[in-house]
């Protein structure tokens, strides 16, 4: 067993960590700022800072990170893991800058394997290129999407098209103009078997009949920086017949082949934010008296301290099993180490920042400092992507059933 990374991952990393002291810490305040001045605060990446970030990033071969194969880098997911960790401390930048940001991952993921040859010229080129954003549209408020099968808005075939209708919201990235296609799942057939019913199909923003009704607000943050969650109506949008993703039916399968990989790199960039926190937590308990001593002398603290590291080194070390997992035995074989880091990470890091927050006081909880905005964005993972008790209840299905069968 060895626990070192390989040395295409080391060289990596030495270039990302020096792009990130470099180049992107020292463009935090500047994005910010530069955000407050756009004509539309949800065109984010049109932040000139970025850009110069972007081409930054593809001088160093920094580009494209998480997709393997020749479209990408072509890393493995253990490769990957500790990059993305690298880049999770700072969200609002690092992987926009590397053309590596969620949702347009898992959209390029699936046009990359489910795709057909001009889909991926009319859209994944493009994305990979960073020239345009994408959304993916699952979620609705009429029903427990938690369960995907119950997914209600209903795509028809009508001749050379198809006819979409329904109310999606919490599509991430859509309030951004320059999103310019959604990847969207509705029901084709629901007389089908249960996981034989859904679709996904392709929709330009163009496409008359698409409404962005309005932007989502996490504990008050809008999250402009990353364009927004956004509630949408379709109503009777047509898209020719040639933008099903896939064939009829394929929905759920595509969904799950999506999420697997998503899931593990909103863990990965977690980690980062939260080691991120703990670097916060050290350095204000160390600057800060209370009762005639430094925060860093008062017990309570150094039990935040001490519990947040072997917590995140704990995190860790499960993450990167999972990665090496997927990598060894696929996605599939992994599923239980998948549903276990999506369990373990948000809470954990929740938890860590919680105690960062805690260890600045008042401060901690305004718009002056970024673990107010971080812990919201960290909240919101025990949905994404499935809520935390769908994981739990699959997870110990699993254990019952793989208990029963040692017994036996």
């Amino acid at each position: 067993m060895d626990f070192a990374f390989d040395a295409r991952t080391e060289d990596l990393r030495a270039n990302l960590l020096d792009f990130m002291a470099g180049h992107v810490h020292p463009a935090e305040p500047v994005f910010h700022d530069e955000l407050a001045t756009l004509a539309d605060p949800w065109a984010w990446d049109a932040a000139p800072i970025l850009g110069d970030l972007r081409r930054e990033a593809r001088r160093r071969g920094l580009w494209n990170l998480f997709l393997p194969g020749q479209r990408g880098a072509g890393l493995t997911n253990l490769q990957y893991a500790p990059l993305a960790e690298i880049t999770g401390r700072s969200l609002q930048l690092a992987p926009a800058a590397l053309n590596c940001a969620a949702p347009d991952t898992g959209n390029m993921e699936v046009l990359d394997s489910f795709g057909t040859p001009e889909q991926r010229r009319d859209w994944l080129d493009p994305l990979l290129d960073g020239r345009i954003r994408s959304a993916f549209a699952m979620t609705e408020p009429e029903v427990a999407s938690s369960d995907a099968t119950n997914i209600a808005t209903r795509i028809e075939r009508d001749g050379e098209h198809y006819v979409i209708t329904g109310h999606k919201w919490w599509i991430t990235g859509a309030m951004n103009p320059n999103c310019r296609i959604f990847i969207v799942m509705g029901k084709t057939d629901p007389h089908a078997d249960r996981h034989r019913q859904q679709s996904m199909i392709l929709v330009p923003r163009d496409t008359p009949g698409l409404e962005i009704r309005r932007g989502m607000e996490v504990f008050g943050y809008d999250d402009h920086e990353h364009g927004g969650h956004a509630e949408l109506t379709l109503t009777d949008v047509r898209v020719p017949a040639g933008n099903l993703i896939g064939g009829p039916g394929d929905g759920f399968a595509i969904a799950q082949a999506r999420l697997g990989p998503g899931r593990i790199h909103h863990c990965m960039r977690a980690i980062g934010l939260a080691e991120r926190a703990i670097e916060a937590m050290c350095a204000r308990a160390d600057e800060r008296i209370a009762f005639g001593r430094p925060l860093a002398q008062q017990g309570v603290i150094r039990d935040w301290i001490a519990q947040s590291r072997v917590r995140i080194e704990q995190l860790r070390l499960l993450v990167l099993k999972t990665a090496w997992l997927m990598d060894t035995v696929g996605n599939r074989g992994a599923h239980t180490e998948i549903q276990a880091i999506k369990i373990a990470t948000p809470t954990t890091v929740q938890w860590i920042l919680d105690k960062a927050i805690q260890t600045h006081g008042a401060a901690g909880l305004s718009q002056d400092h970024w673990l107010a905005g971080a812990y919201a964005g960290v909240r919101t993972l025990r949905f994404a992507d499935g809520p935390d008790e769908v994981h739990v209840n699959a997870l110990a299905r699993a254990e019952l059933a793989r208990q029963a069968a040692a017994r036996g």
